[in-house]
């Protein structure tokens, strides 16, 4: 499901549509960094530097500190998150013309909404943020929202994950880069220097995780696999609750716009999520 529904909501960094409130707002559209900041991190107040490098983790807290906290100094959280409905009403009306406010995006909207209220935002800072918005009024923005508490959700939980098997925030993006979720160069966009990333490979080298080309060993792809487990295994009580039908049903809805988003181009062919590179590890 989080393959299913996480480019629905990812469209919203490269949308056009977004970019011009970004715009409208004050920020640099040349590059996505300055309202990426502010749009992912509005829900949690006027957060500084510290928090949000600990929500977002793998984010240098070098590069947060050059977004935040001057994001709210172009617009208050309050602002962006008015402007953030917007964007996403833009964005949608634009991928979907007089689909979107078919019967089908409605019923959409609700079943991810069903999921998403059952989501447990305990020790789950970001998503706890967006979960304590207020539900748009226009289904195609609550669909949005609704999946967006869920990526949340489970990044939160991914972060959990992490922690638990000793990743560092740098070392998660090596082990990443390590199992061929993306080239290592799409990790660039995280901030860390490239001595800051060759040091994360020689801890991950000592731990016998990758070799000296920095390729995962088979203890490596054992500890990533563990890692993907324990995040499916954190995420699946909101889909439990939908429950099997359900989960079906909202994939057959959503698979157009998955297929009209994948349409646009503009979704990046190698992205840090690893989306479309991993398979899920097999149940145990």
């Amino acid at each position: 499901m989080w393959h299913q529904t996480e480019p629905l909501h990812a469209l919203f960094w490269y949308a056009p549509e977004v970019f011009a409130e970004a715009e409208g707002l004050g920020y640099k559209v040349d590059v996505r960094w300055p309202s990426y900041f502010a749009w992912r991190a509005a829900p949690l107040g006027a957060a500084g530097t510290a928090l949000v490098s600990a929500a977002f983790y793998s984010f240098s807290p070098r590069m947060v500190a050059e977004h935040v906290p001057a994001a709210w100094a172009v617009a208050p959280p309050e602002r962006v998150l008015e402007a953030r409905v917007r964007a996403v009403d833009r964005m949608y009306r634009a991928l979907l013309g007089d689909g979107v406010a078919s019967p089908e995006v409605v019923e959409a909207a609700e079943l991810a909404r069903t999921a998403a209220e059952a989501a447990s935002t305990a020790g789950r800072p970001i998503a706890a943020a967006n979960a304590d918005l207020p539900w748009p009024d226009e289904p195609h923005v609550a669909l949005w929202h609704a999946i967006g508490i869920l990526r949340e959700q489970r990044g939160d939980g991914h972060v959990a994950a992490l922690l638990t098997a000793g990743l560092d925030p740098v070392e998660a993006l090596v082990s990443f880069a390590a199992v061929g979720a993306a080239p290592v160069e799409t990790f660039a966009s995280r901030g860390w220097t490239d001595a800051e990333w060759a040091a994360g490979r020689e801890r991950l080298m000592s731990r016998g995780l990758v070799n000296a080309d920095g390729i995962a060993t088979d203890a490596g792809r054992e500890l990533r696999d563990e890692v993907e487990r324990t995040t499916d295994e954190l995420a699946e009580a909101p889909w439990r609750e939908l429950g099997a039908d359900g989960c079906a049903r909202l994939s057959e809805l959503t698979m157009p716009i998955l297929v009209k988003v994948l349409e646009t181009g503009l979704m990046p062919a190698s992205n840090t999520l690893g989306i479309g590179k991993i398979a899920p590890p097999p149940p145990r």
